[in-house]
């Protein structure tokens, strides 16, 4: 007897999403704040999480926790608000939700994995629709035939995009919403560092749910997501829901960071400020290196093509510099690193290592 035979052998087929072992490295792999929490803040918070019934289970409502992102992120009255465990427990409660037979879930890719990882997990079935591999924008003409093909339960647009950085255009978003049969999901992970929203559009598309994640905020340690939409598809995701998926602490900082939300905006300004220089720097570089490339970005990394990036990878790794290789998760990402955009000295050390490559 042995696991195998009891384990469904996708699964075994699969692999376990791979997190690298950052200790001693700057960290420049995984999109998140290199700020650390607001010292003038600390002592504050402190206070607040003493009064925590460590004892007692969250509400289960979380009432207060939507009312909060509601008015701090002027979410209509007439869209509903479901909080999850980072925004990976709500991809697994849409993909739960639409799990029928012959159902599909279709996302462009170059995408965030865990669509495609979700979906497989439910047994959905994935239908992956390649980017414009010139600029990443959606390929219409394709997207318009899988739709109209496959007839999706869900279609996910990363907005802006992950690996890739960008905003699809307001005028393709609209077309696919226009022509989708089910849901539109609207993931809006790296918002803080973009210029537009689709979060005030909702009531405009009863077919559309925006999602969100504190992460890239400054808080992916306390793993909060949520997603806001029309009544008749959100009753349903809650019904998946498991209880308490919230926890008492996470709700608890969550509230006081939504109630110091200038705090965190100031950071997000720096890190804007400090894309472009990086972004600017990058360019200036690849003007003398044939073969790369700096991609623009509304998100907080700058995805960038090297002539070859496994020895520039390598590089950064032995000067503890600790980027994210994604060349091998699709054709169009050949040679291909995303960085992270971090400190003002981060950012430094960055660039001084690559002009040493």
């Amino acid at each position: 007897m042995s696991a195998e035979q009891f384990i469904r052998s996708d699964v075994q087929a699969s692999a376990a999403y791979p997190v690298a072992d950052a200790r001693g490295f700057i960290k420049l792999d995984a999109m998140e704040n290199p700020f650390g929490f607001p010292a003038h803040l600390r002592t504050q918070l402190t206070e607040a999480l003493n009064q925590v019934a460590l004892n007692r289970y969250p509400r289960p409502a979380y009432e207060e926790l939507k009312f909060k992102l509601r008015q701090t992120y002027s979410i209509a009255a007439s869209s509903k608000i479901i909080v999850g465990n980072g925004s990976d427990e709500l991809i697994d409660i849409i993909s739960k939700a639409v799990a029928k037979d012959g159902a599909s879930i279709l996302a462009p890719e170059p995408g965030f994995v865990m669509y495609r990882g979700s979906a497989m997990q439910a047994r959905v079935n994935y239908v992956a629709v390649p980017l414009n591999p010139v600029d990443f924008s959606l390929d219409m003409a394709a997207m318009r035939a899988a739709i109209e093909q496959h007839q999706p339960a869900v279609v996910y647009l990363a907005y802006p995009n992950n690996p890739t950085g960008n905003c699809f255009s307001n005028q393709d978003i609209e077309e696919i919403l226009s022509i989708a049969p089910g849901l539109v999901v609207l993931d809006e992970a790296y918002q803080p560092f973009a210029i537009d929203t689709w979060m005030q559009r909702l009531e405009q598309y009863p077919n559309m749910i925006v999602m969100r994640t504190v992460s890239k905020w400054g808080l992916a340690g306390i793993r909060l997501g949520y997603m806001a939409g029309a009544a008749s598809w959100m009753d349903q995701f809650e019904k998946l829901r498991p209880p308490y998926n919230v926890n008492v602490l996470t709700e608890s900082v969550a509230l006081f960071c939504l109630n110091h939300e200038s705090a965190f905006t100031e950071q997000t300004e720096v890190l804007r400020g400090e894309r472009e220089k990086m972004f600017n720097a990058l360019s200036e570089m690849a003007q003398t290196r044939p073969g790369m490339h700096p991609f623009a970005s509304s998100a907080n990394f700058v995805l960038t093509r090297f002539p070859d990036s496994a020895a520039t990878f390598a590089k950064l790794k032995a000067d503890r510099i600790l980027v994210k290789s994604v060349s091998a998760m699709h054709p169009s990402l050949h040679n291909c690193l995303r960085l992270t955009v971090g400190s003002p000295a981060e950012n430094t050390a960055l660039l001084a290592s690559l002009a040493n490559v």
